[in-house]
């Protein structure tokens, strides 16, 4: 791997420890006070503090969470252009299915899935499950 194409995978951030995100799914994107919010359910790993072992009829645990990005500036999916009103851009990507986050070496971070690959410039990301 060369210098330039170093990224963090979201194995190794400490924001989603105990969970696989692999089999997550995005609910819904906002944007709010400067915050990009992604509305998921999240598979949480027998490990993580809030794990519940699932029910008969459950084969994981999944629980709804909110992924906010503080101090978000730009949003780009797909390769285009950053910049622009971030609502208008989030106001097009669908829902789906989560196949990775990395924190790229320019400090972006990038999600990928059935929605395509969202960069997002913004500081660290918090994970915050919700309430039953």
């Amino acid at each position: 791997m060369s210098a330039g194409n170093e990224a963090v995978d979201w194995r190794s951030l400490r924001e989603f420890a105990d969970v696989d995100l692999t089999q997550s799914f995005v609910l819904s994107w906002h944007f709010e006070s400067e915050t990009l919010f992604i509305d998921a359910d999240i598979l949480l790993l027998p490990d993580h503090p809030f794990y519940e072992k699932p029910r008969p009829a459950e084969k994981v645990c999944i629980r709804p969470a909110l992924v906010e990005f503080p101090f978000c500036v730009s949003v780009s999916v797909d390769g285009s252009m950053g910049g622009g009103d971030i609502s208008n851009v989030l106001h097009r990507l669908g829902h789906g299915a989560i196949t990775g986050l990395q924190r790229r070496r320019d400090g972006r971070y990038e999600i990928r899935g059935e929605f395509g690959t969202v960069a997002i410039e913004a500081e660290r990301p918090v994970m915050r499950l919700k309430g039953p």
